[in-house]
């Protein structure tokens, strides 16, 4: 007589969801996943628009590893699937001052030979000394705070390496702490805080170790575009025997008070599972899928009530016919304004959009991205606001005309930058993050869910384990965080979680 499958349901097929989906698909379990869109993804999607490609998630992969162990894991590996590149450079940085500077991937050597023929041999010795820094954070925050479940600080002072983890950890350094006296490195170095929706002033010292990783472990493209990753990890779900159900939302998780026991869904349904998997913002998922008083959640939902959430997106949609120059850019490109501050100012503080904001263009050659030779597509990102419509807690993102004129300041900002776009314009789109509140029930369009501002923001993430016994969090607004490597990462925790083999 066949065992009967343990069913779990997921809610939500972002790339959190559907790799803990995969994961346990291969191992047994009969996996359903509950999506309020028509599509897979999440963030993650390449799109379409008339004869251009764009990725408007990420753009960039980071520790590849993570799916290719995911890949390997559930069945296949990921080279038979996906087409990864390098990107050299990783990232092409010009400053307000005429200055500039590439990255090399993969090549600390060639990245401080880059800084000192730029900035001069001291600047060059700063980098090195920053990124030595950066290596001995990565060193020893990677297996107790990445890579496996962190269930409290009281797990932490119980290791025999506390006090040599938290000399090097430093947590109570900010970014800012940081010795760098050229303003431009400190620009570098600032934009690692928003790789996590954070604001340099007040994060943490420790995210500079992503500097290591983007260097150590390099920067990655898929051909066609990085959202092809989730087209092949949704492929997977599908080749192990995931069910999906798209255009369906979950109106509740329904609970005894102590352990789940379902969901309830908008189409009239109440489904029984004892294990939920949730792939959603963990601030939607303790405070709107469960409701009333739970006791056993009353520290959670206090946390995330206190956590910062993260800065959000203005976006560019970009198709270029050709020119008979060559635009100069990499694949990756930052520009700099005069004044970085401002740019914290405005978003942390005014809550209003940035007039001089940093710009960054993602500009693949990928001739799978296009369909016309010559043709260029490109994205580019603006750290914005949060969307609320009230205008209290963020900036109102409804207002079309306003949008437009943002977009054509933006266009102004480049073209004086010597970066030609209005005589090759053919296609032009703009996302807010009202927008993607709207896509991807994102709270106020945040990327990353909650921002790492603060030595505490760590443990005020939601836990992967939910204090309602078979509730698990997933996802960016989970640990360990934002960014397709630590989500991949969420999956691997979640789903060993549940097969009872998490790693303390």
């Amino acid at each position: 007589m066949s065992q009967v499958k343990k069913k779990v349901a997921v809610i939500g097929a972002g790339m959190g969801g559907m790799c803990t989906a995969a994961r346990l698909a291969r191992a047994g379990y009969e996996v359903t996943v509950f999506e309020s869109s028509d599509r897979h993804g999440g963030k993650c999607r390449t799109e379409w628009i008339g004869n251009y490609a764009f990725d408007t998630g990420p753009s960039l992969l980071t520790l590849p590893a993570v799916y290719r162990d995911f890949f390997q894991r559930t069945g296949d590996v990921m080279g038979r699937v996906l087409e990864v590149e390098s990107v050299n450079p990783s990232f092409d940085y010009r400053f307000s001052d005429g200055t500039s500077v590439k990255f090399a991937n993969l090549s600390r050597k060639e990245t401080l030979a880059a800084i000192e023929t730029s900035m001069g041999k001291q600047s060059s010795l700063e980098w090195d000394q920053v990124m030595r820094q950066a290596e001995s954070m990565w060193d020893v925050s990677r297996e107790p705070f990445i890579e496996s479940e962190l269930k409290s600080i009281a797990s932490l002072l119980k290791r025999p390496t506390l006090l040599r983890d938290l000399r090097i950890i430093a947590p109570w350094k900010s970014l800012r702490q940081i010795k760098l006296k050229d303003s431009r490195l400190r620009n570098i170095l600032d934009r690692y805080a928003t790789y996590s929706g954070s604001d340099p002033r007040v994060a943490p010292a420790v995210l500079s170790s992503i500097a290591f990783v983007e260097e150590a472990f390099g920067a990655w493209h898929i051909k066609g575009g990085v959202g092809k990753l989730a087209d092949a990890v949704y492929q997977r779900c599908i080749d192990r025997g995931v069910k999906f159900e798209f255009n369906i939302e979950v109106s509740q998780i329904n609970h005894g008070g102590s352990h789940v026991t379902g969901i309830s869904l908008t189409d009239g349904r109440s489904l029984d599972f004892e294990t939920v998997v949730a792939n959603a913002d963990a601030s939607l998922v303790y405070n709107k899928l469960i409701t009333g008083k739970v006791k056993k959640l009353r520290r959670q939902r206090a946390d995330l009530a206190k956590a910062d959430q993260s800065l959000a997106g203005f976006s560019l949609l970009l198709g270029l016919r050709p020119s008979e120059t060559d635009s100069g850019l990499s694949h990756h490109n930052i520009f700099f304004p005069e004044n970085y501050d401002g740019e914290f100012i405005d978003i942390f503080d005014r809550k209003k959009p940035v007039q001089d904001p940093a710009i960054y263009i993602c500009a693949p050659r990928d001739d799978a991205m296009v369909k016309h030779a010559g043709h260029e597509a490109w994205f580019i990102l603006i750290n914005a606001p949060r969307h609320d419509a009230s205008g209290a807690d963020g900036f109102d993102w409804n207002d079309k005309d306003f949008n437009h004129r943002y977009a054509m300041q933006i266009i102004d900002l480049l073209e004086a930058r010597g970066v030609s776009i209005r005589d090759r314009l053919d296609v032009l789109e703009v996302r807010t993050p009202a927008d993607l509140e709207r896509s991807v029930m994102a709270p106020g369009g945040a990327i990353y869910g909650t921002s790492s501002n603060g030595a505490r923001s760590a443990f005020m993430r939601a836990k992967n384990r939910s204090p309602l016994k078979g509730l698990y969090c997933v996802g960016g607004s989970a640990h360990p965080g934002g960014g397709l490597p630590l989500v991949g990462l969420s999956a691997e925790i979640v789903a060993e979680a549940i097969m009872g083999k998490a790693r303390h």
